[in-house]
């Protein structure tokens, strides 16, 4: 059976004048208001583009060197859709897809796409990688990016820079509706901890990128752990997103631009980022483990 792996991000448009459609899909169908539509352009012209993905390529590219398979790509919320892609795939014999999320957590919202778009190809077995926020090969590429981070501060104080761990927050309502989210994020979010631990430095989770909405979003938010670290006397922090595996406008745009704005509000001097893991050998040998995984044969 001709076999391949499916990657799925979150989406991102490749053209400006996409975004409102990109915007509404987020919304579920609803169109966004004309001054969300302009901010969110606003911010992409800032960075220059999302680099989502051509950096997700660039990983399913990687990941099929190591093995041996065709790995595609798909965006959930924007083209190419996993539909699209399943037709392409089945077109060209594959018979079997394995399904990873390039979201540790609450996987099962990228498994139900790529599951419905099989269901309607029919003729595609598909294999769905569990949660994987716990890969150990994924909190070694956390720890890396953080070290490196980390030795941009002088030597004599670097274990007194507090490590800020983020994620994307969502809806509260989606949390209290029992979304594992939250639950999934502070685990791996725990294991990273405990690796940083033995460095001296302290280690706090917030989450970022709240929604431009009234609704109430999973916290605490960036200003107010930055406002809280200030209080206790900190002049630094280094800002780990390691709710995301690839550079997109929530780290070039929220952390590197907006983030340093409300540091500077907060009374913080200095703000650093770890990079996003991106390709790094380390993290396409999480994604390698994850797959083989799947598709070894079942133990008698």
């Amino acid at each position: 059976m001709t076999t391949a792996v499916l990657l799925s991000c979150h989406g991102t448009v490749e053209r400006l004048d996409d975004l409102p459609a990109f915007l509404a899909n987020i919304r579920r169908g609803r169109p966004a208001p004309p001054e969300l539509i302009e901010e969110v352009r606003r911010r992409f012209e800032r960075i220059g583009g999302s680099p989502l993905m051509r950096i997700t390529q660039a990983q399913a590219d990687a990941l099929a060197a190591r093995l041996g398979l065709p790995v595609a790509i798909a965006g959930r919320l924007f083209h190419p859709y996993p539909g699209e892609v399943l037709a392409s795939l089945h077109a060209s014999g594959v018979r079997r897809v394995v399904s990873l999320p390039l979201a540790p957590q609450s996987v099962d919202v990228y498994h139900a796409v790529v599951r419905d778009a099989a269901a309607k190809q029919g003729g595609v077995e598909v294999r769905c990688v569990p949660a994987w926020g716990l890969e150990p090969a994924l909190i070694d590429a956390f720890v890396e990016v953080i070290d490196e981070a980390l030795a941009r501060f002088p030597e004599e104080h670097r274990a007194r820079v507090a490590v800020i761990l983020s994620a994307h927050s969502l809806p509260q309502r989606i949390i209290d509706a029992g979304d594992p989210y939250e639950r999934q994020f502070r685990a791996m979010a725990a294991e990273v901890e405990r690796r940083v631990a033995p460095r001296g430095n302290p280690v706090l989770v917030a989450f970022q990128s709240q929604g431009m909405t009234g609704d109430a979003w999973l916290g605490p938010d960036l200003r107010s752990t930055f406002e809280a670290l200030a209080a206790r006397g900190a002049r630094e922090a280094l800002v780990a997103p390691i709710g995301f595996v690839a550079d997109h406008v929530e780290t070039l745009y929220d952390l590197d631009v907006e983030a340093h704005v409300i540091a500077r509000e907060a009374g913080l001097v200095r703000l650093e980022r770890a990079p996003a893991v991106n390709t790094r050998p380390r993290f396409i040998d999480a994604l390698e483990a994850l797959v083989r995984r799947e598709l070894a044969p079942a133990a008698p």
